[in-house]
C-alpha cells in the first residue's frame, strides 16, 4: 500500500494548521498511527479547545 499520498497530505495540513495558529508546534502535530487521541488531546491544551473543535478544525483545513 502506497501511503505517500496520505503523508503528503498530512504535510500540507500541518502546516495550513500551523499558519492558523501560531501557537501549534511540530511536537503538537506529530501524528503517529494508532495516537490520533493523544495528538488530539495535545492540541485541546495548546489550543484550549474541546476535543469536538479541535476534530472540526482537523476536517477543514
Amino acid at each position: 500500500m502506497d501511503t505517500t499520498g496520505i503523508n503528503q497530505t498530512w504535510s500540507a495540513q500541518k502546516a495550513r494548521l500551523k499558519l492558523k495558529f501560531a501557537a501549534l508546534t511540530d511536537s503538537d502535530l506529530l501524528f503517529e498511527k494508532g495516537e490520533k487521541e493523544e495528538m488530539i488531546a495535545k492540541l485541546q491544551i495548546t489550543l484550549g479547545k474541546t476535543k469536538e473543535e479541535i476534530e472540526e478544525i482537523l476536517k477543514t483545513t
